[in-house]
């Protein structure tokens, strides 16, 4: 293909676009107004399933189906950086050697370690009743694993961050949202329908139907994914030593640790 038909089949991509976005941005109600019709439509949707937090009945609910792709990027580019920065044969893997940690970091790092572990897991738990979810509070548990790496040493994350049990539970909560969603399909409803489970006493964490269950999937899929990139990009930084061939000699070149 030449550079000029790959111009017009640009431009032409761009101009539907423009029009079509034009076209959206006029059936938009006027700004500053009180019609809010896609805001109020949203909330009553949540409300009638039961689910107090409107965003979680949109991303779990009312826009499954959209959601389930962001999850999908994620599991993509997990599963891209394993396959890129896996140990190749002029790399070879050394112990990290111990770094010395002021006592003040090591102190406050392990103190925080369990209260933010905590609080992910309770954002990711309420997802469907108040501010958060699974994304959020699949990000928070991951990053709280690795306090222990900033008021510790590599060597104690390793042991508390077995890899290969992350990146099964990656795939687990990936396939635990695509199953849900086929199960609303063997039911007789649509793909990702939130029919299948009663919605439960509103306000409480059993409600919102198949919301919570969900948001639990991705939270799961969000944290051991975060874990899994830190884990490849950290293992480059601190463990991997790559052979360089100069002149026919074999050098090493030392990661810092």
């Amino acid at each position: 293909m030449s550079r000029r038909l790959r111009m017009w089949i640009l431009a032409v991509g761009c101009l539907g676009f423009a029009a079509m976005f034009g076209a959206a941005c006029l059936r938009l109600p006027g700004f500053g107004g009180d019609s809010h019709p896609y805001g109020d439509r949203a909330v009553r949707a949540a409300l009638a399933h039961h689910t107090a937090n409107v965003i979680s009945a949109v991303n779990f609910d009312q826009r499954a189906f959209d959601t389930l792709g962001e999850e999908t990027i994620l599991f993509a580019a997990v599963l891209g950086t394993v396959v890129l920065l896996r140990q190749t044969r002029e790399e070879r893997q050394v112990p990290p050697a111990p770094v010395h940690v002021a006592l003040p970091v090591r102190r406050y790092a392990l103190i925080l370690l369990p209260v933010a572990l905590v609080v992910g897991l309770y954002v990711v738990a309420h997802g469907q009743l108040s501010p958060g979810g699974g994304f959020q509070g699949g990000v928070v548990v991951a990053t709280a694993l690795h306090l222990l790496y900033i008021g510790g040493d590599y060597r104690a994350l390793e042991r508390i961050r077995p890899v290969g049990v992350y990146e099964v539970g990656d795939a687990v909560g990936e396939a635990t949202y695509l199953v849900l969603g086929l199960a609303g399909l063997i039911a007789g409803s649509s793909f990702l329908a939130n029919t299948l489970m009663p919605y439960g006493t509103f306000n409480t964490l059993a409600s919102g139907g198949s919301v919570p269950l969900l948001n639990m999937a991705v939270g799961m899929e969000v944290a051991c994914a975060v874990v899994v990139l830190l884990a490849r990009f950290l293992d480059q930084a601190v463990e991997i030593d790559r052979s360089i061939d100069r002149g026919g000699r074999r050098e090493l070149t030392s990661s810092p640790s």
